[in-house]
């Protein structure tokens, strides 16, 4: 199907976007998922300059690069969060300000509103190559994350009751209802990540999310295999059943023990990397994922939007793991059949 192999730029926003375009070319990318952090993409700029998106566009251009979505994932996480010290560190100084929770809340939602306006104002002034690819599947996307008032009761000890439960998805769609109007309004469409410490991070989750919001149109998923597979989810059967709700692909992959460890599902409070857990990320190819009924079943979706790389492995150096990840794509990603196998004997 020759989808568009792209690299996520959220873990490189220590480099410029002018090095990283020149890098993700030389790693072999059609394109790049430019996170709103760094100078990757900024949202206000976007939205205030009126050569802002021009000039980005010819970055990407001048390295032969795309780009088919952008992502707002740290500032979505606090639009739903219960908000404390760790947020102060992924929000810009004008979001966090004084840290009241309801406040950062409620600036975090304006600032995901406005992420549809910027992106609408990006996308609009994208080369004709890039709308094809944006015409075929639909869809103008910013990925993220939503936050969750309810991730802190996943364990249900001391019992969790189910009225505390319909009362995070209700604050879930109080919040992202008029977000995902706005959005609406501007052709664009919200994917998100379903993750743990999400208000969606497994299949059960994610159908009571889309019911919350009573399946709104421009809400969807931001497909990564790897949130799912170590907690032992049925990522085949994912695709299989919300096929037409993703709207986006991360390819990363990750390892789980077939057998005991010393840190489990939950991670035992170490760190990344580090020997003895259970489940660790991996560079594609290196983990337990099969992307191979990953890809099957993403045809069978008629899914035609892109593959970007988002490239966690903490034991091996980037550089090489994204050249490596690029080559990989492109290798897994195969073409349904025009007609059945045996086809030939028929007369």
């Amino acid at each position: 199907m020759a989808r568009p192999v792209c690299l996520f730029t959220g873990q490189w926003a220590d480099l410029p976007i002018e090095t990283l375009a020149k890098q993700a070319k030389e790693f072999g990318y059609d394109g790049m998922e430019l996170a709103v952090w760094g100078d990757h993409f900024e949202v206000d700029r976007a939205n205030a300059e009126d050569d802002y998106c021009k000039k980005h566009w010819e970055v990407l251009q001048d390295h032969g690069l795309g780009c088919y979505a952008i992502s707002t994932h740290l500032v979505g996480q606090a639009v739903c969060d219960l908000i404390d010290e760790r947020h102060k560190a992924i929000l810009s100084e004008e979001i966090y300000g004084d840290g009241e929770p309801e406040g950062v809340r409620t600036r975090a939602a304006e600032e995901v509103k406005a992420t549809a306006r910027a992106a609408r104002r990006f996308f609009d002034a994208a080369p004709d190559s890039v709308k094809s690819v944006l015409a075929a599947t639909g869809r103008t996307v910013v990925n993220g994350f939503t936050g969750s008032s309810i991730w802190h009761l996943l364990y249900s000890f001391p019992p969790v009751s189910a009225d505390a439960l319909d009362a995070g998805y209700t604050d879930f769609a109080k919040r992202w209802g008029p977000i995902l109007n706005e959005y609406k309004s501007h052709g664009v469409s919200f994917a998100l990540e379903v993750h743990p410490t999400e208000i969606a991070f497994d299949i059960t989750t994610t159908r009571r999310a889309l019911a919350a919001i009573d399946h709104h149109p421009n809400f969807g998923i931001n497909f990564d295999p790897s949130h799912l597979g170590y907690q032992r989810v049925d990522y085949v059967g994912f695709l299989r059943e919300f096929g037409d709700r993703i709207f986006n692909v991360h390819m990363k992959d990750v390892w789980w023990s077939e057998t005991g460890a010393e840190a489990g599902v939950f991670g035992g409070h170490a760190n990344f990397g580090v020997d003895g857990r259970s489940w660790d990320f991996r560079s594609l190819g290196h983990g337990s994922v099969d992307f191979g009924a990953i890809i099957r079943q993403l045809n069978f979706a008629n899914y035609r939007g892109p593959l970007t790389v988002e490239w966690e492995d903490p034991g091996m150096a980037r550089e090489a793991g994204a050249a490596e990840a690029s080559a990989f794509v492109r290798k897994v990603d195969f073409t349904s059949a025009a007609a059945a196998f045996d086809s030939a004997f028929e007369n």
